[in-house]
């Protein structure tokens, strides 16, 4: 009985993950998080092409937004562009490896300092108060919490992200704002706006199904 309760529970994360993204009310909340790695994305590829990080804001309609100052084009740019929606998607994979290698506390306590090195960058109070919640809640986790509750923790923030990043790149997919990433990749690029679409949901899928083998096979 405690093998097969066992066994089921195991898929319990992704459940309560999919639960987070799926049901409208929730994902309203729970978008907040996605947006935060999003943004982190961008922030970590601007300063890694040589870009100079000038500021993020994270927005209570869940939107946000990243400036760099630099070339406009080139490859760079394009990286830093592209960044957003490849962010939670591989942060999700590199969470599963780290778990699957038995350094479930260098996930934690990185996802912590990477909050933390994004502080000075804020520049409006909700933003500020989405990075306080998120690294006070997973640092009373990594601090307080049981291996197990750290353990399935650290797994629906994983599968949190892997879902909810694939349903935010088909949202924007019916969007014609012209203001998205997807709309300045492609003018970046001139690859159309549907293949962009498409090569950044198949990361999503992909890293989803590596985030899968790494956990249960």
């Amino acid at each position: 009985m405690n093998s097969y309760w066992d066994q089921w529970s195991a898929y319990l994360p992704i459940v309560v993950a999919a639960t987070l993204v799926l049901v409208g009310p929730l994902w309203g909340l729970t978008r907040h998080a996605v947006t935060l790695v999003h943004e982190a994305g961008h922030a970590v590829a601007a300063v890694a092409t040589g870009r100079r990080l000038t500021g993020i804001r994270l927005h209570s309609d869940t939107s946000g937004l990243t400036l760099s100052r630099g070339k406009p084009r080139g490859p760079g740019m394009v990286l830093t562009a592209a960044a957003g929606y490849l962010a939670p998607s591989l942060l999700g994979l590199g969470g599963a490896a780290l778990i699957a290698a038995g350094q479930l506390r260098v996930l934690l306590w990185g996802a912590v300092a990477l909050i933390v090195a994004m502080v000075p960058f804020i520049r409006n109070a909700f933003g500020l108060l989405v990075l306080i919640l998120s690294g006070s809640s997973i640092g009373a986790v990594a601090y307080y919490g049981s291996p197990t509750l750290q353990l399935h923790f650290g797994y629906v923030v994983i599968w949190l992200l892997l879902i909810g990043n694939l349903r935010t790149v088909v949202e924007v997919a019916g969007t014609r704002s012209g203001r998205s990433d997807i709309d300045q990749l492609r003018i970046l690029t001139r690859l159309p706006r549907w293949m962009w679409v498409l090569l950044l949901a198949g990361v999503c899928v992909g890293t989803g199904v590596l985030a899968w083998r790494a956990q249960y096979l």
